[in-house]
C-alpha cells in the first residue's frame, strides 16, 4: 500500500473511516476537499470492522460495505480502499489503525484523520484520543445540524489537539447513512444521495429493505 515519493519529503495521506453502511455523497465530497485543500497525495477509505461504539445495532456485512466503497470511489484519482479493519481481530479502534498505517509508511507519511463535526465531539471518548491525535492531524469538516465542536472544551480532555486540528469550511452536505436505510426501506428515491454504481449495487442486493 505505501508508495515513495522517490525524494524524500514525506507524503500527505488522508484517512476516512467510517462503516459507510453505505458510503455516501457527503463522505465523498469531505475527502475531496480535503484532497484539495491539504493537498493529499492519497486519501484512504477504510471501513469499519467491528465499530465498538455501534455494537447497540446490526450493520450490514463487510462485504457489502466494502463494495460499495469500491464502487464510489474508483472514480476519483488519488482515492483508494483499505480492508485492514475489516481483517483485524476484536473491535475496530482508530489508534490501532493509525499505528498500523505508522507501520506500513515507516515514518513516510504525515497522516491526517478526517471527521466531521459530531464526531470530533465524540472523540474524547474513544480509546486513546491523546495517542490519536499525537499520529495522524485531525482535519474536521462541518455537519448540518451540530454546533461547531468547543475548542477549549477539547483541549481540556484531549491535552495538544489545538495543534493537531485543522477545520475546513466546506462542504456542508446533508445526507446520513442513516437516512438512506429508512428511504431504501420505504421505497423512496437516493439518487441524490448516493453515487449510481451505489445505488444499482443497494438495489441490485436488495439492502436495507
Amino acid at each position: 500500500m505505501a508508495t515513495s515519493s522517490g525524494n524524500g519529503e514525506k507524503q500527505k495521506i488522508g484517512v476516512m473511516g467510517g462503516t459507510f453502511d453505505p458510503i455516501h455523497k457527503g463522505h465523498v465530497q469531505v475527502a475531496l476537499e480535503a484532497q484539495k485543500q491539504l493537498e493529499l497525495r492519497q486519501v484512504i477509505f477504510i471501513p469499519a470492522g467491528k465499530p465498538w461504539m455501534k455494537s447497540d445495532r446490526q450493520i450490514t456485512i463487510a462485504e457489502h460495505r466494502v463494495a460499495m466503497v469500491r464502487l464510489a470511489i474508483r472514480q476519483y484519482p488519488g482515492f483508494s480502499l483499505s480492508t485492514i479493519e475489516i481483517e483485524r481481530q476484536g473491535p475496530t479502534l482508530t489508534v490501532d489503525t493509525l499505528r498500523e498505517l505508522n507501520t506500513v509508511y515507516d515514518s513516510r507519511a504525515y497522516l491526517f484523520l478526517i471527521l466531521s463535526w459530531n464526531t470530533l465531539t465524540e472523540l474524547p471518548k474513544w480509546k486513546e484520543p491523546e495517542e490519536i491525535v499525537r499520529l495522524a492531524t485531525i482535519v474536521t469538516a462541518p455537519r448540518p445540524g451540530y454546533k461547531k465542536p468547543d475548542l477549549d472544551l477539547l483541549e481540556g480532555k484531549i491535552p495538544g489537539i489545538t495543534h493537531k486540528l485543522i477545520w475546513l469550511d466546506k462542504p456542508v452536505i446533508n445526507i446520513s447513512a442513516t437516512s438512506i436505510r429508512a428511504r431504501v426501506a420505504h421505497g423512496k428515491p437516493i439518487s441524490d444521495m448516493v453515487a449510481p454504481l451505489v445505488e444499482r449495487y443497494i438495489k441490485k442486493n436488495r439492502l436495507y429493505t
